[in-house]
C-alpha cells in the first residue's frame, strides 16, 4: 500500500509537468504562442507550488471535507495568480 501512495504523491507534479508541455508544443505549431524562458520559469514555479500545496492539502489530518476545502483554496489561489499574470503579461 505504501508504494501505491508514493506513486499517488507524484500525480500533482506530473500534472504540472504535462501542463508545461502545452505551451511548449503550441509554440512549435503556431506563431500566436510566444513564451520566453522567464515565462516558463514563472509558470513552472507557480504550477509546482500549486502541486506542493495540493499534496499538502490532501495529506493533512481531518475529515475529507476539510481536505477538499483546503485543496479547493489552493487551486483557486493558483488560478487567480495565473489569471493575474496572464493579464499583466
Amino acid at each position: 500500500m505504501s508504494r501505491y501512495r508514493d506513486r499517488l504523491r507524484l500525480l500533482p507534479y506530473a500534472g504540472a509537468a504535462l501542463l508545461l508541455l502545452v505551451p511548449a508544443i503550441a509554440m512549435q505549431l503556431t506563431e500566436a504562442v510566444r513564451w520566453s524562458p522567464a515565462d516558463f520559469g514563472v509558470a513552472s514555479g507557480l504550477l509546482f507550488l500549486m502541486a506542493f500545496g495540493a499534496e499538502s492539502a490532501l495529506r493533512r489530518d481531518g475529515p475529507p471535507v476539510s481536505r477538499g476545502l483546503a485543496l479547493a483554496c489552493v487551486l483557486a489561489a493558483g488560478a487567480t495568480v495565473w489569471a493575474l499574470l496572464a493579464v499583466a503579461g
